[in-house]
């Protein structure tokens, strides 16, 4: 039985890693510009994507599997999750963490960078050779980077060691305290990460969480009649007004400079309403475009289930933030961990409900997950790639950059590390810690011996760090909160800061969402492209639409054009 739960889980896992990749291909010859395209830069990206994906679609994996070992109705072991089984279960997950955790490092700290700067060095003169020597070079700095985090890792004192004064009345806590220095390095390398990708998750997550759903909501039928009866009253007054500038040249007068650029801008503008009415004109009998109008009330139902959905998420989170607070049993000192919950959160409530019947709860975390990961495309989207208020690349499909592919990639990657800390440690804490697992304490005149609980269950409790006793050998925690979890508690800075940047999260969730149901603002166009083509392709995709449905549409990877 024991192996085929464990092989049906890891065979799920394997079919998930082959769609992930299929997703990876197709999200780059989507978003990727063909006239710039690398099959090197493509290449990478295609694994970056498909490693972080993975590592995404683990928690699920890891949940279900340490679930497995109890039985619910009893809370007790399984027959068969005998010690030497647990530990090789947890082995072999921990060993696919490492695994995934490491290529992410390995990709986002040295592949991609050097892949960034071979695109960068090539020219008419440039050879193999050079353009090698060329990415290695700057490739060395990063290298110099992750060799400074492991010795800083290596040597730096954690929390056990520099407060030694102190105690962790918890086996649990005790137990995630370090001593093996390797691992300490790659723990703190990891830590230096999650800070980053927790800035980079709160810029880009929280909006794409609001825009997700509100871009449901507003969005319509990208070609429909009505477009082409604007697209044709605008063609005609953008004509008048290019007759009455050009009769004063008619009349005997001369162009002023303002008159010149008025025609140029009123000719370039005519070209692409020329030709958004054509394209409206044909797209009038497309069957898809049909089918899109007839989906339009479906399409606001799910936008509106799915901002519900939002509001829930981010509420649990505030709930876990103010327990956490409230209720921590060291504060700043571990990061703020939390044994046991202790104000409702109806998110881990929902987990836990579902959990009794398999395997709806490990369905509903691989959505969750992946919510917030499509999230996170959606605001890189929106946003696009910055420096402060500096756009340095944009994601658009058909017309992103491989330097700008590769920088999005990193940011995803980055990005992820926090997903993982957010759903662990502040959307369901409890579940993420233990999955569905129960223990039973029954007789209450004997809390120390764990017994049968299949009549008595209204003595069965879901498992948590603050079980002591037997109780803390039927509870086995998942290898991600024990990797987080550890990592909070052996430098507890980066718990603090993590912790922290879950309420910037939540504000900027909260701004965003009051200001796209209010307002929706417009796509800037102020930017021209070098190619005249793709400056009217760029107009016709949302020249007089709204930032939305621009962002939409790329992120769904589909154009308008004919």
């Amino acid at each position: 039985m024991a192996l085929l739960q464990t092989s049906l889980i890891w065979t799920t896992g394997v079919v998930a890693l082959v769609i992930l990749a299929g997703v990876a291909i197709t999200f780059v010859s989507i978003y990727s510009s063909p006239r710039e395209r690398s099959l090197f830069v493509s290449f990478v990206t295609v694994i970056s994507l498909t490693s972080l994906l993975a590592t995404v679609c683990l928690l699920p994996i890891d949940i279900a599997l340490v679930s497995t070992t109890t039985d619910n109705t009893t809370g007790t072991k399984k027959k068969w999750a005998d010690p030497d089984t647990v530990n090789n279960i947890l082995l072999s997950l921990k060993v696919v963490y490492y695994l995934l955790y490491s290529l992410d490092a390995f990709m986002c700290l040295l592949a991609m960078p050097f892949a960034y700067f071979w695109y960068e060095e090539w020219d008419i003169d440039s050879t193999t050779g050079s353009r090698i020597r060329g990415a290695l070079k700057y490739t060395t700095a990063f290298a110099l980077l992750v060799l400074v985090l492991f010795l800083v890792g290596f040597f730096i004192p954690v929390a056990a060691q520099r407060t030694g004064h102190e105690h962790y009345d918890l086996d649990y806590f005790r137990r995630l305290l370090l001593e093996n220095r390797g691992e300490r390095a790659l723990t703190f390398i990891v830590g230096v990460l999650l800070c980053l990708g927790t800035v980079l998750y709160a810029v880009y997550t929280a909006p794409g969480l609001a825009l997700f759903p509100v871009s449901l909501i507003k969005s319509i039928p990208a070609i429909s009649i009505t477009s082409a009866e604007e697209a044709r009253d605008a063609l005609a007054i953008n004509r008048e007004r290019q007759r009455i500038i050009e009769a004063k040249q008619i009349g005997g007068g001369a162009f002023s400079p303002k008159d010149k650029r008025d025609l140029e801008n009123l000719q370039r503008e005519e070209r692409t309403l020329t030709r958004k009415q054509r394209l409206a004109d044909e797209g009038k009998n497309r069957w898809w475009l049909k089918l899109q109008a007839a989906l339009r009330p479906f399409k606001l139902l799910l936008g509106l289930i799915l901002l519900g959905i939002s509001g829930l998420l981010v509420a649990s989170m505030l709930i876990t933030g103010i327990d956490k607070i409230k209720y921590s049993k060291c504060g700043a000192r571990c990061g703020y961990i939390l044994t046991d919950v202790n104000i409702f959160n109806p998110i881990n409530w929902i987990f836990v409900q579902s959990s009794k019947v398999f395997p709806i709860d490990y369905v509903i975390a691989l959505l969750f997950v992946l919510f917030f990961f499509v999230s996170t495309v959606i605001g890189l989207a929106y946003i696009g790639i910055r420096f402060l208020w500096i756009t340095i690349f944009k994601i658009r499909s058909g017309h992103t950059k491989p330097q700008a592919l590769l920088m999005g990639t990193v940011l995803l990657t980055l990005s992820v590390l926090a997903i993982n800390y957010g759903l662990t440690m502040f959307v369901a804490p409890q579940y993420s810690h233990f999955g569905g697992q129960k223990y039973c304490t029954w007789p209450l005149n004997e809390p120390h011996i764990i017994r049968d609980c299949s009549k008595h269950p209204e003595h069965l409790h879901p498992c948590s760090a603050g079980a002591t006793g037997p109780a803390a050998d039927v509870c086995t925690p998942t290898v991600v909160s024990t990797f987080i979890n550890r990592i909070t508690l052996n430098y507890p800075f980066f718990g603090v800061f993590a912790f922290w940047a879950q309420f910037v999260f939540i504000g900027l969730f909260v701004i965003t969402a009051i200001t796209a149901l209010v307002r929706t603002p417009k796509m800037d166009f102020e930017t021209q492209l070098d190619d005249e083509d793709e400056a009217e392709e760029e107009s016709l995709l949302g020249a007089t639409s709204h930032r939305f449905r621009g962002a939409w549409e790329d992120v769904r990877g589909s154009t308008n054009r004919g």
